[in-house]
């Protein structure tokens, strides 16, 4: 129950926010002796000819809630004229947005911000995020003697030398040796490739593992989820709800050296073709969570997840940057790759965030 509370919650901010994003230019007013309530312009006609707002405003509870629906849902009526460009005809959206017709649609940045917590109140009622409970693994000899438990250090440090990084026994020694480090006050001393056991589910039989890299701030995430995985595991889900923005500059870059030697395509059209194209990737995993929900099979729902969204990119460029059929093609292709070094990157921040909180 407070889950589902909670992602209607969600639901509701990610509407205020993107209003916030995308206002209309007046909401309900009301004449005030001739000038507007807002500026106090004298009013000619039913709108101010300065700010825009209407000339009337209501004062009612039901008013105010019709107010709050239409935020959350209706987005001044662009919503409508935007989705079926988005999802069937993406790159007109897109150009027909760089080229200036703005008042008719859903700016990219509102879009991008209602989907993404549209996305997460859904996931959030169906229940898919990463686990946040783990049974981790917790070796060494409580009753042992420091004398005791530092032999024992010594001897399994030794062992892990003589081990490759391939060694399947060598994570539950990693763990061990991480355990009697804690139990005695040491700080543990990561070797660059060395592969570690962040935390296991026993009762599920999964592992999460990690290899340290010699960066500091990365090393120090990987110790942070050793020493508490479950608390990492839910900063991890919260941190991709609050930095979700983060995809749209990460992203550019990688747009931007599809088309480097375009000079008439600027960063701020790439800007645009990455929200749009957020937007939709977000609302269409949302569309495939529900019909999930209403028994459609799961071999349709990976098909329909790995070849739509290639299909829309494919669309949205060739539309947005007026390509050939080839040269859509291979940015796509290109495209897809970067996706992976994009997700992967922002996943490393997300971990670094989380270790800095």
């Amino acid at each position: 129950m407070t889950g589902g509370i909670e992602a209607i919650g969600s639901i509701v901010e990610g509407g205020m926010l993107a209003r916030a994003v995308e206002p209309r230019a007046g909401e309900a007013t009301d004449a005030h002796e001739g000038a507007c309530l807002n500026c106090g312009i004298p009013l000619i006609g039913s709108h101010c000819h300065a700010c825009g707002q209407a000339a009337h405003v209501h004062r009612t509870m039901g008013a105010f809630f019709h107010d709050l629906i239409h935020g959350v849902l209706h987005f001044d009526g662009k919503t409508w004229r935007t989705l079926p460009l988005l999802a069937w005809k993406p790159g007109e959206l897109t150009r027909r947005y760089i080229a200036g017709e703005r008042a008719r649609f859903v700016s990219p940045m509102a879009l991008f911000l209602f989907s993404v917590f549209l996305m997460f109140a859904v996931f959030q009622l169906a229940g898919i995020g990463p686990p946040t409970e783990f049974n981790t693994r917790q070796i060494g000899r409580a009753a042992a003697g420091p004398g005791d438990a530092r032999q024992e250090l010594a001897d399994l440090k030794n062992a892990r030398k003589q081990m490759g990084a391939g060694n399947p026994a060598a994570p539950i020694v990693d763990a061990q040796i991480a355990a009697l480090q804690k139990q005695l006050g040491e700080k543990a001393s990561p070797v660059p490739g060395d592969e570690v056991v962040l935390a296991e589910n026993a009762g599920k039989g999964s592992r999460l593992t990690a290899r340290y890299t010699g960066l500091s701030f990365i090393d120090h995430a990987i110790d942070k989820w050793r020493e508490n995985p479950s608390l990492m595991s839910y900063k991890l889900q919260s941190n991709s709800y609050k930095f979700s923005w983060l995809l749209i500059p990460l992203s550019i870059p990688f747009v931007w050296l599809l088309f480097a030697w375009r000079r008439r395509f600027g960063p701020y059209d790439h800007a645009v073709f990455v929200t749009y194209s957020l937007g939709f990737m977000t609302l269409f995993y949302v569309a495939l969570v529900l019909l999930g929900g209403i028994g459609v099979g799961t071999g349709l729902l990976m098909l329909l997840g790995v070849f739509v969204p290639l299909i829309h990119i494919y669309r949205q460029l060739k539309g947005a940057y007026s390509l050939s059929c080839f040269s859509a093609l291979w940015r796509t292709a290109a495209l897809s790759f970067f996706i992976f070094w994009i997700l992967f990157l922002f996943i490393d921040l997300l971990l670094v965030l989380g270790a800095a909180d």
